[in-house]
């Protein structure tokens, strides 16, 4: 728990830096949605068996099961095969599939202070140990402009496994608690492997 906190504080300093350099993408995709930002979905203590107690909420189109909530590119997919732990729902079957030169982009959902981390579950299932999964938070900056901003790098082998929570400087971008940011997140592989990934939550500030 001190470990998190300690690292939040650590990346915010860097991350004051690396916001004013966020390149510039598509303008306006999140207006609308930054515009009405609806209530927040149940919390739950989705990773608790892994020593984490914070109540996560999941990201739109988090659970996998589907392309719905999802945008897709460079042959991105849905695929049998859950992560075993079935966090979502026991029923559960599939993930979402990464091959190289793809992209997954999850749909807009509104962050705040109250939302510092992101934390899912990811198998690299192709490449050698070099590859690695880029993830990084899409947000508006000023002008109404897309941004994209660096949350964090996986790095694992061929077994599913929760990754580290990953902190979302984007959510700092309100000056009040209560505020609201629209983002997306956008999960990338680097290194010539593919990956899989499968929900996807996001960590609430207010219930720490």
């Amino acid at each position: 728990m001190g470990r998190i906190k300690g690292a939040l504080v650590a990346l915010i300093a860097a991350g004051a830096a690396s916001l004013a350099l966020a390149a510039p993408a598509q303008a306006g995709l999140l207006v609308e949605s930054a515009k009405n930002c609806p209530a927040d979905p149940a919390a739950s203590q989705v990773f608790r068996r892994w020593i984490d107690p914070f109540q996560y909420v999941p990201a739109p189109g988090g659970a996998a099961e589907s392309a719905a909530g999802w945008n897709l590119q460079g042959g991105a997919r849905v695929v049998a095969g859950n992560e075993p732990w079935k966090v979502g729902n026991g029923s559960d079957k599939n993930s979402l599939m990464l091959p190289k030169g793809s992209r997954a982009t999850t749909g807009a959902m509104c962050v705040g202070i109250e939302y510092p981390t992101l934390r899912f579950f990811a198998k690299r299932s192709g490449g050698t140990l070099l590859s690695t999964l880029l993830v990084e938070v899409e947000f508006e900056g000023l002008g109404g402009l897309i941004k994209r901003l660096p949350v964090g790098v996986v790095l694992n082998g061929g077994q599913w496994q929760p990754t580290l929570p990953h902190i979302v400087l984007a959510s700092l971008l309100p000056l009040l608690p209560g505020q609201r940011t629209a983002v997306t997140f956008r999960f990338t592989p680097v290194g010539g492997g593919s990956w899989q990934i499968d929900d996807v939550y996001v960590d609430p500030w207010r219930y720490r």
